[in-house]
């Protein structure tokens, strides 16, 4: 099942420094992680903002509400989720 995450990072701006420098590091190692493991097929920034659109490839929703809530920035992050369709006028 595909689904398209649209996720909006706000970490608070007092948050200690070197708390952010291990959390984006290890959010990169998942990241990362997960796109070799084929569950995170594409990630792309949105341009200005701290924000990305990436498309998940996951079994269930269960799967990916796992996924997402295990991120290590979860706890700074608003998203929009929106289950995938093949369109019927798509070729490929």
């Amino acid at each position: 099942m595909l689904y398209c995450v649209e996720m909006n990072v706000a970490i608070p701006h007092g948050l200690d420094p070197d708390t952010v420098a291990k959390l984006k590091a290890d959010e990169k190692a998942r990241a990362q992680e997960l796109q070799r493991q084929g569950k995170w097929l594409h990630l792309w920034r949105v341009a200005g903002r701290y924000a990305n659109i990436s498309v998940f490839d996951v079994e269930t929703h269960d799967e990916l509400h796992d996924i997402l809530s295990g991120l290590p920035l979860f706890p700074f992050m608003t998203m929009r989720v929106t289950p995938l369709a093949r369109h019927p006028s798509a070729i490929g």
